[in-house]
This record gives C-alpha cells, sequence and structure tokens, in this order.
C-alpha cells in the first residue's frame, strides 16, 4: 500500500502560544521536521505537512523531503486542515493518508509501523483503550471524511461511525499531544 503521510501543523496553538508550526525539541529539532523523520522512517512514500498559521516562518522549518500544503482557511478549525491534506493528498498516487498532529513529537515510529500493519482502511492508534493518533484513512473514504468535517473537529467522529479499526500502541507511548509550553 502506498501511503502518504500527512503533518497537521496549521492551527495557531492558542493555548500553546502561538503556532506549533514553530516549536522545536530542545536540541532544536523542529517539531515539523521530527514528525516528518517519523513518517518516513515508517514507510510513508512521501510526507505533505499541513501549514497556515505562521506558515511564513515554518516553511523554513519543513524539510525538503516534505511537501507544504498550504490551508488558506486554517482559522477555521482543524477539519480545515484535514480536508486541505486530503485534497493535496488526492492529487498523489496514494491509497492512504496517515495523519499525525505536529504536536506529538515523541510519536514513535513503531507506533506508525504498527498502525499501518493492523489492514483494512480505517485505523488508529489508542492508548489503554483511549483513540489517538496516528489515523490511517484509507482513499475510499476521503471525500466522505472531508464533507463530515466541520470546525476544530478532526476524524474521530467518522473513524467510530466507520468502525475504525483500533490499534493498542501504548506499549509504545503515551499518546499524548503537547498543548501547553513546559516551563
Amino acid at each position: 500500500m502506498n501511503v502518504s503521510g500527512v503533518v497537521l501543523a496549521a492551527g495557531a496553538g492558542s493555548r500553546f502560544g502561538g503556532p506549533k508550526a514553530l516549536a522545536s525539541l530542545p536540541d532544536g529539532t523542529p517539531w515539523v521536521a521530527r514528525a516528518t523523520e517519523t513518517l518516513l522512517g515508517a514507510g510513508c512514500s512521501e510526507v505533505l505537512v499541513a501549514l497556515g498559521a505562521g506558515r511564513a516562518e515554518a516553511d523554513a522549518l519543513v524539510p525538503a523531503s516534505a511537501t507544504v500544503v498550504t490551508v488558506p482557511d486554517w482559522s477555521e478549525g482543524l477539519a480545515a486542515s484535514v480536508r486541505a491534506a486530503l485534497h493535496a493528498a488526492a492529487v498523489t498516487d496514494a491509497d492512504a493518508v496517515l495523519l499525525v498532529p505536529v504536536d506529538t513529537p515523541e510519536l514513535p515510529v513503531a507506533a506508525c509501523r504498527r498502525v499501518l500493519s493492523a489492514g483494512g482502511s480505517l485505523a488508529r492508534a489508542s492508548y489503554e483503550g483511549e483513540p489517538g493518533h496516528p489515523v490511517l484513512i484509507g482513499r475510499a473514504h476521503w471525500t466522505a471524511l472531508a464533507a463530515s468535517l466541520d470546525g476544530d473537529r478532526g476524524s474521530g467522529a467518522y473513524l467510530t461511525a466507520q468502525g475504525a479499526v483500533s490499534v493498542e500502541c501504548g506499549d509504545l507511548w503515551h499518546g499524548r499531544d503537547i498543548d501547553t509550553r513546559p516551563p
């Protein structure tokens, strides 16, 4: 299966204090670069990075191995980012996308590989039974998913309604995203 990795990094990061697309690890590695490396390491054929808020500055942080997807309506919420990413993926030969939010820089490659190996066209990682990331969405679902998205809600409701396979990854990582800057 040919999978495009998608890094969702278009939001303003209001609780974080600024766009998370501009955030870096303590060693200076940008979160967008870490997410790109993780997706490529998991076997994605390409990586699309959805940018909106702070795009001018974030462009310089996106590795050359990834393609920037501009989200002009990023202020409308997460739905706009997912729709833009799915639209960009639709012009590739990808069979599926593997979505990760930029604010999961500790996401291990092993969790991505586990979700990819789950089989089927809809799968999402779970951590001690709680849904998380990454999320695998097969091409056959892109149009319906995009139509179902609204505001600051992602694909969760669609995945639940469609019976997405839950892939337990709690033995690999805690599964939490980063909403606030460390003190």
